[in-house]
């Protein structure tokens, strides 16, 4: 089954408003155009009757004030989103004895794996109720002394 294509809204829209544009630069160029013809006829006209040509200021800004149309200006792309990186933490492994529970009864370090596989053996002869205990390695952050992040502050 094939599967239908969306269409691209945005796209579409940026370019129907830029057709827009054009069709409103041309009318507005023409718009101008007669304007001007129609400024050069009022001029002669005015030299006629009076000798001196009419002045703009009366009716000929009241016309064009109107038909003046202020360019948009495109906007400028947007400034990509900054994503700040996860600050890394520092992770140690240890050894945990696990209740059948999953509730952790004691850690070791990492190099004493055999002393944490003793621990839970012996808690699971004492309970005699099977295998509830085991040992599975468990992650943690390591905590740096508060001190030594001062200095590390101060030092930079």
């Amino acid at each position: 089954m094939a599967r239908k294509r969306t269409m691209n809204y945005r796209e579409m829209r940026a370019d129907s408003e830029e057709e827009e544009e054009r069709k409103e630069e041309e009318e507005g160029d023409e718009d101008e155009d007669e304007d001007e013809d129609d400024d050069e006829e009022e001029e002669e006209a005015g030299e006629a009757e009076g000798g001196e040509p009419a002045e703009e200021g009366e009716e000929g800004e009241d016309e064009e004030a109107p038909k003046k149309k202020k360019k948009v200006k495109p906007k400028a792309p947007p400034k990509p989103k900054r994503t700040r990186a996860a600050k890394v933490v520092r992770m140690r492994v240890l050894w945990g004895v696990f209740s059948n529970s999953h509730q952790m009864v004691a850690s070791y370090d990492y190099p004493k794996k055999g002393d944490a596989e003793a621990h839970a053996k012996r808690f699971n002869e004492e309970k005699k109720q099977g295998q509830p205990f085991f040992v599975q390695p468990v992650k943690e952050p390591i905590e740096e002394k508060k001190e030594e992040k001062e200095e590390k502050k101060k030092s930079k």
